[in-house]
């Protein structure tokens, strides 16, 4: 059954699993310490990220969909920060426990020159009180009818037992509902009765004792596993090989990765779960599921660290995919009818405001120099063309912000914009030097300032320093206001002036 991945809006999962913190700390090292051969870290700045089965939740999230979590989290301050991200999402918090006593998984992350240079963990191996667990099978038995599908996000933190697995299973199976489980540890077992169990290479080998080598070893560990456990499906994933799905007495289906720059493989297995989930959630086949899961787990370990994938990018990512239909085994002729390109779609460049900090924090992790400009750009003229071109230079990456129509009526006047935003977009977009569009209001240009925190941000030199609105804001954060030169005789208002004269 072909599947739209519009329809992931009308979907509500299930996310039952281990909730971690991601720290991230981004810093440069210029020195070696006098008290031990090691380097020191200057730390510029730090960010925070859900990790495990939070990372799972958020990717459900970036593509549209509504999101139930059960977990544990600390009393801390750490489980506040997931707490208050997740309730920035909008997810049903009502399943997560907060257990005096127990600590929220933390992960720091050190990041210096663009090299990840350390990592600490913040843990306990306490385990998880009688009292939560029955808590959290009583929220899933409450919960579970009403989601689409269950995914469980294993990490191994304790929260997945075999007694709190008996429980979800049993109510998904009387509910009728699928239940799909990222797995952890040599013992699969307790995993019996899940509708797909989605371990990784060498999770399956360990798990089954085979060493997997080859594609025949990979089948014998495959049938291994299927012949202990009780299991309706098994889905290996196998990195840049991709992934193969494996179910008793049915010869094995196999989707092949596009070869892709891999800059972090941490959070491929989680988008593989999340968008697997919500394609079998959007009611596609598991061969087709598999085919949009692979797709988007190679956008991912594209990007560092633990990151989502838009709908954006998901979509413009599966027609190149249909596109290779005739020479790739990635999917049934199906699924080249459910990706119909829509004349109402924004190019890849533009972005909404809510896409912006994810955007801006993989740019930042990868140590991308950032150029800001922004203006109503209601005709582009050479002058515009002038100013992209020299503010690219400024730096790698250009995001264009744009003032959307009122915006641009309140500056200009009755009759303006001539060009709608979206006409704006598109032709800006076109343009070789600039990277990014976004939209954005009037009111609105600090908040974007705070999101971005750009290194330069540009205006024309027909505007001074002082004149130019958010310059205290962008030099506060650590970046600088550069004119650039322009002729005044340029303007889209003369421009529009001079038309409506000669007619």
């Amino acid at each position: 059954m072909p599947i739209d991945i519009s329809k992931f809006d009308r979907c509500n999962l299930l996310v039952v699993g281990d909730l971690m913190l991601d720290e991230y700390l981004w810093g440069e090292v210029d020195r070696i310490s006098p008290e031990a051969p090691v380097q020191v870290v200057s730390i510029k700045n730090e960010d925070y990220a859900m990790g495990g089965a939070g990372n799972v939740i958020n990717n459900i999230v970036a593509l549209g969909a509504k999101v139930t979590a059960a977990g544990v989290i600390g009393t801390g301050r750490n489980g506040q920060i997931l707490l208050d991200k997740f309730r920035d999402l909008g997810v049903n918090t009502a399943g997560i426990v907060q257990e005096p006593g127990m600590p929220t998984t933390q992960k720091t992350r050190i990041i210096a020159s663009h090299q990840h240079v350390l990592r600490i963990d913040r843990e306990t191996d306490k385990t998880i009180s009688d009292s939560t667990i029955d808590k959290i099978t009583r929220f899933i038995e409450d919960k579970i009818a009403d989601v689409d599908v269950v995914l469980i996000s294993d990490y191994g933190k304790g929260l997945i037992t075999k007694t709190l697995l008996s429980g979800l299973i049993s109510a998904a199976q009387k509910h009728k509902k699928i239940t799909i489980a990222d797995p952890k540890g040599l013992d699969f077992s307790k995993y019996s009765g899940v509708s797909l169990l989605t371990p990784n290479k060498k999770e399956a080998a360990l798990a089954s004792g085979v060493d997997i080598v080859n594609e025949s070893s990979l089948e014998i560990a495959a049938n291994k596993i299927l012949q202990n456990i009780h299991l309706d499906k098994l889905l290996i994933t196998c990195g840049k090989d991709g992934m193969v799905l494996f179910e008793k007495n049915r010869s094995p289906y196999r989707v092949r990765a596009d070869a892709r720059q891999v800059f972090d493989v941490s959070g491929a297995g989680d988008t593989v779960l999340s968008v697997f989930g919500l394609a079998i959630a959007s009611g596609a086949s598991f061969k087709d599921a598999m085919s949009i899961a692979n797709t988007a787990a190679g956008i991912v370990v594209g990007k560092v660290g633990t990151a989502t994938v838009s709908k954006q990018e998901l979509s413009s990512a599966l027609k190149i995919v249909v596109g290779k239909m005739g020479t790739a085994s990635v999917s049934n002729q199906e699924l080249a009818s459910a990706f119909k390109s829509d004349d109402n779609r924004l190019p890849s460049k533009y972005k909404d405001l809510h896409e912006l900090p994810s955007l801006i924090v993989e740019l930042k992790k990868k140590g991308k120099r950032l150029v800001l400009t922004n203006g109503c750009f209601d005709l582009l003229h050479v002058g515009h063309i002038l100013l992209f071109s020299a503010s690219k230079q400024l730096g790698d990456i250009l995001i264009v912000a744009i003032d959307d129509d009122e915006s641009v009526k309140t500056l200009k006047g009755p009759g303006r914009p001539v060009l709608h935003s979206k006409e704006r977009v598109r032709i800006l977009s076109a343009l070789d030097a600039v990277d990014y569009v976004v939209v954005f209001s009037s009111g609105e240009l600090i908040k974007l300032i705070e999101i971005i925190q750009p290194d330069v941000l540009t205006k024309g030199s027909n505007y001074t320093s002082k004149e130019v609105f958010g310059r205290e804001r962008v030099e506060q954060l650590g970046g600088r206001v550069v004119l650039i030169p322009v002729s005044d005789n340029i303007s889209s208002t003369r421009i529009i002036n001079d038309i409506k004269s000669s007619t």
